[in-house]
């Protein structure tokens, strides 16, 4: 083989995250993307690490189980990647996928606790982030998602089914009122433009919304048409505060520099089993509300005992795995990065009258250090990245006896097990919960125990 070439086959197995092999001229070759049993044609991109990597062209046969896919822009906008799977396939595959991980790090002998699926396989998202930018270069200004494989295209999402139907009228609204006052949007090259974002956040137990326009500082614009616009829409849900971020960072992200309040308020309660928490602009929450509750029921249920123990919740966010554990347990304390998460997870101890969590702000590298108490378990619910490798020593002196590691990317995790195991710990069960239909991702709770 060589690079260009143009190749035909069958997918004869998936690993993650939907990386198709094939056999082509007696060589496997991995073609993100793509699905056992599909005949596909691609075209071989490189070598790396001794594989040959292909770019999926065509699909040239499905396998006869898939079904059609219910959103228009599937195959084009990059969000979903599996929405032709159906959903009992789609949790098997992931659960397959984490096994597979698991035995390729010489994780063995656990309780298989198998996979639990989402409550709601489309319209769980509670929070959307849509870019501003164009779908050719040069043509009209767009409002939406990605192209698939494609850093600048966006495409105008106005149907995603992912999220709730109020969402797409709001995309539409702001994209055509942006478009008729003529502004600009943000050019990730230039460094020159206005319109940067749109981001969406919803209260799935209170049925409230938030809107945030992400703008840079380059023009001043008042926004009360809008707002005006917005407030009239036939919403199934509350719209309860209008924001406008100025961020000028050159990256594709949302780093806020300062958040204006332009109507009603910046914050809303969220419930989970039982708990409210209050959610903020930036803080963390997970995606999927109904889905967050499957998954911290069940990872605490992995715990024989919590009365009377204490726990470290580190990467704690806005504290919702440490207020749920301080239910039963005798202390928790957490640590989180992020400044505003922690105030938020203080506000949030004190509104479910919980005296026994102590929140601490900080990378969990240097905060660990600063701990005193003895735990009894550590909770671990870090970032995709995984555990920071200087970090996970720190972490395994303290001489846990047990720990919890829910873990968002099965790669970042299957590569901080081994390091827990060779340091006396041994994975006693593990957990799959899909907080994600129709993508590849997936959470898994292990519990350890040394």
């Amino acid at each position: 083989m060589k690079k260009s070439q143009l190749i035909e086959g069958q997918i004869e197995e998936v690993i993650f995250p939907n990386r198709g092999r094939l056999t082509f001229e007696d060589e496997p070759v991995y073609i993100p993307g793509t699905f056992k049993d599909q005949i596909i044609k691609a075209q071989i991109i490189k070598r790396k690490k001794g594989n040959w990597e292909g770019r999926l062209l065509e699909v040239i046969k499905n396998p006869p189980h898939f079904i059609s896919p219910v959103c228009p822009y599937f195959g084009s906008c990059g969000g979903c990647s599996s929405q032709e799977v159906p959903y009992v396939n789609q949790i098997e595959l992931k659960h397959e996928q984490v096994r597979k991980l698991l035995h390729k790090a010489g994780i063995e002998n656990y309780e298989d606790l198998g996979i639990l699926p989402s409550p709601e396989k489309f319209h769980y998202r509670n929070k959307m982030e849509f870019s501003f930018g164009d779908a050719i270069k040069d043509g009209p200004m767009t409002l939406g998602m990605h192209r698939k494989h494609s850093s600048y295209d966006i495409l105008t999402v106005d149907g995603c089914k992912l999220v709730e139907e109020d969402y797409s009228l709001i995309l539409r609204t702001v994209l055509d009122y942006c478009i008729s006052k003529g502004l600009p949007y943000y050019h990730k090259t230039s460094h020159q433009g206005f319109l940067r974002y749109l981001i969406i956040r919803q209260s799935k137990s209170f049925n409230e919304i938030i809107i945030n326009l992400v703008t840079t500082t380059q023009m001043v614009h008042d926004w009360g048409e809008l707002i005006e616009q917005l407030k009239a829409l036939p919403l199934h849900n509350r719209l309860v505060g209008v924001l406008n971020t100025l961020s000028n960072t050159l990256a594709d992200a949302v780093k806020p520099e300062k958040v204006i309040l332009l109507e009603g308020k910046d914050t809303f309660m969220e419930k989970l089993l039982g708990l409210c928490f209050q959610v903020s602009p930036f803080s963390f929450f997970q995606t999927n509300t109904r889905g967050a509750e499957v998954l911290y029921k069940n990872a605490l249920d992995l715990i024989d005992n919590l009365n009377d123990k204490i726990v470290f919740d580190l990467y704690c966010g806005t504290g919702t795995i440490s207020q749920i554990m301080a239910t039963k347990a005798q202390k928790v304390y957490g640590i989180e990065l992020v400044e505003e998460a922690v105030e938020k997870a203080k506000e949030n101890a004190a509104l479910n009258d919980l005296t026994n969590c102590q929140f601490i702000a900080g990378d969990v590298l240097n905060q660990v250090d600063k701990l005193s108490a003895k735990p009894d378990i550590i909770v671990l619910d870090p970032p995709r990245e995984g555990i920071h490798p200087k970090a996970i020593q720190k972490i395994i002196d303290f001489g846990a006896k047990e720990l919890l590691y829910i873990s968002c990317k099965p790669t970042s995790l299957t590569r901080d097990l081994p390091i827990l195991k060779e340091a006396g710990y041994h994975v006693d069960k593990v957990l799959c919960v899909d907080m994600f239909p129709q993508t590849v991702h997936v959470e898994t709770v292990v519990k350890l125990s040394r």
